[in-house]
């Protein structure tokens, strides 16, 4: 060839060198978008936590110690001879040692702290800081993760810091996969013809080439094809990872993207789901062995499944720890001990999906509003809720035990739906919306509208009571057979449910033994209009016919609606919205939102006070006479629902903290022959039974105090007289006695005078 064409030749070459290098700087710089798109931001999906509401414990609570450690139980905390480490706990009689694990809560972060809680009886006597050697009026435990939220991708992770778990982790990860991950680039060239000589010398893949970055950009950005391209771009992306991002950057995304596993159709991914998961505990927990067996589980999750392949994941696990120990990472006397140690895998219940579906329904209904936007719902935020944990389980137990034992002599298929509230926040505690409490389902606590039956009485007579020149608890009503018309001409003729008339009786007694005519009666006297301006102050949101039926509970409410009414009801006339949601954090513990206290004072103190009154009466002499027989020395009150045809079983109780409301019925429609008493009444029992219930205890308002009344008239009369009355009564509006005990006439005392007075006299 001549120098001419040489010469051309170099040129051409030259030309295509620089279009060449040309177009892979021009690749380089699409590639460098796109990973600083996604590495800058939010890398993940990742689902939001769900959290039950923590355990406060302060000195005087009424609280058993085996209590508290089934919390500590339910949390992963591990029972030690000296608790020296988080999350660890040692009892010995009435003292409990707790290595309380630090946690961001919404009001700030709480350090690790060594507690010491001692028990005088079943109440705690003191609670010793350990760390700060000081007693301290209470202390609250972390809140147990219920379940996390996941997205359509099904991909499942718990993000961690590289500055919250054990330095022995990375260093385990560093020396297993990728022994130069801090001299290399991305890419270890090297690396990669060992791994190609091993693997032609065995004859199938043995060894991989592939640095930590690379690991981490296959699992970010490609697909799994085994194509050279892939191969080219996956080396071009580690380059230019490694470049723009430090190598601790780049050690956490891998930390958190690593797949190590499935939980059910989820894939599990990163250390911190991996450490509930397989150990159930949170990753700045794990053992050396425990870390040991998750970095084995890299080389393959499936193959290494330590449930499925045990012998196959120990062998592997043993060879991470003989690295460590070679390494001088651990002594030689903690290798001889871990090697011999079990695996030590927890079930992996913790991690289970779709637990308490009725509570985590309501849950979603209310992020969907906090959280409109999808993304932020799906960026790894921690949702901090209300939910008692025991408080639900013994609500789902009392539902399916108690409706197995009233199914047994009836064909109709029973269904329930329960909703336990804290009276004072309008916290939802527990929540079944189904007697199969793992069903995911119709929510019939939120969903299901039946009628209500004698439920809404108390709105009626409280209707009455806020008039109270006009109403007290012995006014007499009318029970004497009625026949109402409706606008079309049809008739409607109430009847009590024993058929019977007794002509009239005190208001208190109408309510207590849920007597129709009297209840109607009092609404007409009332007024239709202002009964249902009391139901909806008392939180009822569904419309409803103003017709005289309606007295009786002929209007159709979910429970929710129906527990709100009694929320209201129990609270001193106090409406707070039911919710679930307190607060929610994002991903770096920012406070994003918190429920905002709130409440309306929309019934009389003092006439829910008499209706609290009536309704405690109910549980003692009328149609929930079971609950005073069942708990002769705790104070309760509450209210049966039957519906028309024995359709509909209904019971709201509560005691001092808590309402339930209790719905049984069938989910067509048909005749359960229950009442409320015979059917929900029990379920509310059993639930009771299965905890410590405390007596309803309420200051009497300003102005209230015991009042005397003769039972037929209702007049005022003096204390003391035969077939009297006596109940509380707002004092002011009532006249003084006009006879005695024998129907004398009462002349009212003189008044003493002022000085003033007897000087000058008054007209």
């Amino acid at each position: 060839m001549g120098a001419k064409p040489k010469r051309r030749f170099r040129g051409l070459l030259i030309k295509l060198l620089v279009v060449g290098l040309v177009a892979l700087v021009g690749y380089m710089i699409y590639l460098d978008a796109q990973i600083k798109h996604t590495f800058t931001g939010n890398k993940w999906e990742v689902p939001a936590q769900i959290y039950a509401r923590p355990l406060v414990l302060k000195t005087e609570l009424e609280i058993t110690q085996k209590e508290v450690i089934d919390e500590l139980k339910l949390l992963g905390y591990r029972h030690v001879s000296r608790p020296d480490s988080s999350g660890e706990y040692n009892v010995s009689g009435n003292t409990l040692v707790i290595q309380r694990r630090a946690f961001s809560f919404p009001d700030g972060d709480e350090p690790l702290r060594k507690v010491t809680v001692t028990w005088r009886g079943s109440r705690i006597n003191q609670i010793m800081d350990n760390s700060a050697n000081e007693a301290v009026p209470k202390i609250r435990l972390e809140p147990w993760l219920v379940t996390r939220m996941v997205s359509s991708s099904r991909e499942d992770r718990m993000l961690v810091k590289l500055k919250e778990v054990p330095a022995l982790l990375p260093k385990a990860l560093i020396l297993v996969e990728d022994r130069d991950f801090y001299e290399h680039h991305g890419v270890a060239p090297l690396s990669i013809l060992r791994a190609l000589v091993a693997n032609i010398r065995a004859g199938r893949t043995v060894q991989g080439g592939s640095t930590l970055t690379q690991q981490l950009v296959k699992n970010l950005y490609l697909t799994r094809e085994k194509a050279i391209s892939r191969k080219i771009k996956e080396a071009l992306m580690a380059l230019i990872i490694d470049f723009r991002y430090s190598k601790e950057d780049i050690l956490q995304a891998y930390l958190n993207e690593v797949f190590l596993g499935q939980n059910g159709d989820m894939a599990v991914h990163g250390f911190g789901l991996a450490s509930y998961f397989y150990f159930d505990r949170p990753a700045n927990e794990l053992s050396p062995p425990e870390i040991a067996t998750l970095v084995a589980m890299i080389k393959g999750p499936s193959y290494y499944n330590p449930r499925r392949h045990e012998e196959r994941v120990l062998e592997r696990r043993n060879l991470v720890l003989r690295i460590l120990f070679d390494a001088n990472e651990i002594n030689r006397t903690d290798y001889e001990k871990y090697i011999n140690e079990p695996l030590g895998l927890a079930s992996g219940a913790s991690l289970a999906s779709g637990k308490h579906p009725a509570f985590m329904d309501k849950v979603r209904r209310e992020l969907s509003v906090i959280l409109a936007d999808p993304a932020l719902r799906d960026s790894g935020v921690k949702v901090f809720t209300s939910l008692d944990i025991y408080a639900q389980r013994r609500a789902e137990k009392a539902i399916k035990q108690t409706l197995d034992g009233l199914q047994s002599d009836r064909d109709v298929q029973l269904q329930g739906a329960m909703l336990v509230t804290d009276i004072a926040s309008g916290e939802i505690r527990a929540i079944v919306g189904d007697r199969d409490a793992s069903f995911k389902g119709f929510n019939r606590a939120l969903d299901a509208r039946r009628q209500v039956g004698s439920l809404i009485k108390p709105a009626v007579y409280l209707s009455a009571l806020e008039d109270p020149a006009s109403f007290n608890l012995a006014t007499p009503i009318a029970d004497e057979p009625i026949t109402l018309e409706n606008e079309n001409g049809q008739s409607w003729s109430p009847l009590n449910a024993d058929k019977k008339f007794r002509g009239q009786v005190p208001l208190i007694q109408g309510l207590t033994e849920s007597l129709n005519v009297p209840t109607v009666n009092l609404g007409l006297r009332v007024g239709l209009d202002l009964v249902s301006d009391t139901i909806k102050r008392l939180g009822v949101e569904s419309d409803f016919m103003q017709v005289p039926a309606m007295t009786l509970g002929a209007m159709s409410l979910s429970p929710i609606e129906t527990n709100q009414m009694y929320q209201t009801i129990s609270n001193n006339g106090r409406y707070i919205p039911l919710h679930t949601v307190t607060s929610v954090v994002s991903a770096n513990d920012r406070l994003v939102w918190q429920h905002a206290e709130f409440y309306s004072q929309r019934v009389d103190e003092a006439a829910s006070y008499l209706l609290n009154y009536a309704l405690h009466n109910v549980t003692t002499q009328g149609t929930a006479k079971r609950v005073g027989r069942t708990f002769p020395n705790i104070n309760m009150a509450g209210k049966t629902g039957t519906t028309d045809d024995y359709r509909d079983s209904w019971f709201s109780g509560f005691d001092r903290n808590n309402v339930v409301t209790v719905w049984v019925g069938n989910d067509d429609n048909k005749p359960i022959l229950l009442t409320g008493a015979g059917g929900a009444l029990p379920v509310f029992i059993n639930y009771q039974k299965m905890q410590a219930p405390k007596s309803l205890s309420r200051r009497f308002p300003e102005g209230l105090g015991i009042a005397h009344f003769d039972k037929h008239t209702g007049a005022v009369v003096t204390a003391g007289c035969p077939d009297s009355l006596s109940v509380p009564a707002i004092l002011d509006v009532l006249p003084p006695p006009r006879q005695d005990c024998f129907g004398r006439p009462l002349t009212p005392k003189s008044e003493k005078k002022s000085w003033w007075e007897r000087l000058f006299g008054n007209d």
